[in-house]
């Protein structure tokens, strides 16, 4: 891979800047590699959650609720740096080892992947930690804080042959691969464009999420919070509860829109192209329009051109709620996936119309010119459950490292773009973003 960054150099820089112990962050890359427990077809999945605030402690949920029904996993673990969280999460799961500490967790050799639900600064770091230490990884969307951490996370899995699931669950919806299903049997010809919307409108303006007044890092017992370790390889600052507890709010920690949201309309749109892109060509625009209170915009636009021949046009704001309905144009014909508009949103089908110029052509093949393609319903746990079922079978998730890391491309970049001020141009032989159109 040209000019590619030396993935052990990376986690040594990235160890220096949490201030871990050399031993820790310069181990060979290869030790991913040293044997890990082979899971059998009978054989319980011990797992570890790290991160269980809101989002967290709603997977610790799922999982629970899971392994209670068919015995097949067990959490054995727990981690989060706010104490009282900590606490919660050891009483739901009863799992053996509650910590403030990830490497703890990690250190554990009967655990055999780890679910990671912290802010996203910290996504890359934890991920080719627990990967180099033999364990499976379910990573919470987005998939990192920067492109170069999501390439070197994917790298990571090229290496230790360790599986990772990108937690972006819609992917797993029907929709997507009834999409994707429509285009290869040529039903709209010619990919022309996608296009899809997130938008939400609450008096808070989102994330703003209620925060534990007496808690930090002063506080004590329940209240404790280890602010240190939380900020990770972010920019050191005095404790910020806002930070802390809305920290999707701040540049530091998350890319506001693009990659809370975003990430579930960019993924699985790879999945319905048939193969998933790097993009050529993206913008990002918007503006705090409404809610002041934070870095990123409350409202904010992405437009990603892509080598092949199509572009993609997304939409959202914190203080609207209509959506746009989510389609794929080509050019003979349209595929409506949410007519509602809704990435997230459940359907009972998706629509496939002629272009009117082929609509003698288009209903010769295949029998009308809007043909309803029913979509199977399967429910919640099936992303959670394909990512499962990959630590066994070691077959490729739904969302694999690699398609991951070519849907936050597109979202970094406009998220880039936006807070630069001007287009970004990819060098998918470079895996770069670069200032002008790459050659050839």
């Amino acid at each position: 891979m040209p000019e590619s960054v030396n993935r052990r150099d990376f986690v040594i820089g990235v160890g220096g800047a949490l201030g871990l112990s050399r031993s820790l962050a310069a181990r060979p890359a290869a030790a991913g590699l040293a044997q890990a427990r082979v899971v059998g077809a009978n054989d319980r999945i011990n797992l570890g959650v790290i991160g269980v605030g809101t989002r967290g402690a709603g997977v610790l949920r799922q999982l629970v609720r899971m392994g209670q029904a068919d015995g097949k996993n067990q959490v054995v673990a727990v981690c989060d740096v706010y104490e009282k969280r900590k606490r919660q999460a050891q009483e739901l799961s009863k799992a053996e080892l509650a910590t403030l500490d990830y490497r703890e967790v990690l250190a554990r050799k009967d655990i055999d992947a780890v679910i990671i639900a912290t802010p996203d600064h910290w996504h890359a770091k934890m991920a080719m930690d627990a990967m180099d230490r033999g364990k499976d990884v379910y990573l919470e969307k987005p998939m990192t804080h920067t492109i170069e951490e999501a390439r070197q996370v994917w790298l990571t899995t090229v290496e230790t042959k360790r599986v990772l699931q990108v937690g972006s669950q819609t992917c797993s919806a029907d929709q997507w691969w009834k999409a994707r299903k429509a285009i290869q049997d040529g039903m709209i010809g010619q990919l022309i464009m996608s296009q899809g919307s997130y938008h939400r409108n609450s008096k808070g303006g989102e994330w703003n999420w209620t925060i534990d007044a007496e808690a930090g890092p002063d506080g004590k017992g329940d209240n404790y919070i280890d602010w240190k370790m939380w900020l990770g390889s972010a920019a050191k600052r005095s404790f910020d509860a806002d930070r802390f507890f809305r920290f999707r709010k701040y540049w530091d920690y998350s890319g506001g829109i693009a990659t809370d949201l975003f990430y579930h309309v960019v993924a699985p749109l790879n999945i319905c192209w048939g193969e998933a892109q790097f993009p050529y060509r993206v913008c990002g625009m918007g503006g705090i329009y409404v809610f002041k209170d934070r870095d990123v915009p409350d409202t904010f636009t992405l437009t990603a051109d892509y080598a092949k021949g199509h572009t993609l046009v997304l939409s959202s704001s914190m203080a609207n709620s209509v959506h746009i309905p989510g389609l794929i144009r080509g050019h003979e014909g349209t595929i409506v996936m949410v007519d509602h508009g809704m990435f997230e949103g459940r359907t009972d089908s998706i629509t496939v119309t002629a272009e009117r110029v082929f609509r003698e052509e288009f209903t010769k093949k295949f029998g009308s010119d809007k043909v309803v393609i029913p979509v199977e319903d399967k429910g919640p746990n099936a992303h959670m459950q394909n990512f499962l079922d990959a630590v066994r079978t070691r077959e490729k998730p739904v969302l694999d490292a690699l398609t991951g890391y070519k849907a936050q491309v597109t979202i970094q970049m406009a998220v880039d773009s936006y807070r630069e001020g001007r287009v970004l141009y990819f060098d998918e032989e470079k895996h770069k973003v670069v200032n002008k159109p790459p050659k050839g």
